[in-house]
């Protein structure tokens, strides 16, 4: 399990994408509170666009399947089985959604804002000991996948994925300082 954190800058220091999982699955009052968290992230002119999906067993398994034949129909059926496996052995899952609009400056400041949103999100779950993994991958852009949501297309895109869970292992990170990345102008 991550250890809990103390303040907002311990918990950005220490978070990490978690790529293995524990099986025991959180309890629904603590993932519940951290997307009240995300709700908390800014967002112009208060649109708030973020959407959640709280994927069931039904749901995950078919999206699984799916994930299964895009995999096997790139890289083959090898590849997709352990696919399958690793993907049935995460504990929790959420989708989290922007909605687009007409308006294609909105909808770039509404997307970003979900951003902000799935990093509160996972910096709540992190400070009470839970890890996650945002992904995007093809599953992701899929038609079918968003069928399996009962989202639209037009008027939603996938942000993320996250897995979520307790942490069967906390990675190192290899970050660049923050002084690698700046230009001092005039």
């Amino acid at each position: 399990m991550a250890e809990p954190t103390s303040t907002l800058r311990d918990g950005l220091r220490q978070r990490r994408t978690i790529h293995d999982f524990r099986p025991d699955v959180p309890a629904w009052p603590l993932v519940l509170a951290a997307l009240e968290s995300a709700c908390l992230a800014p967002n112009h002119y208060f649109t708030q666009p973020w959407r959640f999906y709280r994927l069931g067993q039904q749901t995950r398994q078919s999206v699984i399947e799916l994930n299964a034949r895009l995999v096997a129909a790139s890289k083959g059926a090898g590849a997709a089985e352990k696919k399958r496996q690793r993907w049935a052995s995460v504990p929790g899952w959420l989708v989290v959604t922007s909605k687009i609009s007409p308006n294609p400056l909105t909808s770039k400041e509404d997307y970003a804002a979900t951003c902000c949103a799935v990093q509160n999100l996972m910096l709540d779950l992190w400070a009470s000991g839970i890890g996650c993994k945002w992904t995007t991958g093809a599953v992701t852009r899929h038609a079918e996948f968003y069928r399996l949501l009962g989202a639209k297309r037009h008027q939603e895109e996938v942000v993320a994925l996250l897995w979520y869970g307790y942490p069967a292992r906390i990675p190192k990170a290899l970050r660049s300082a923050a002084q690698s990345k700046l230009t001092q102008l005039p």
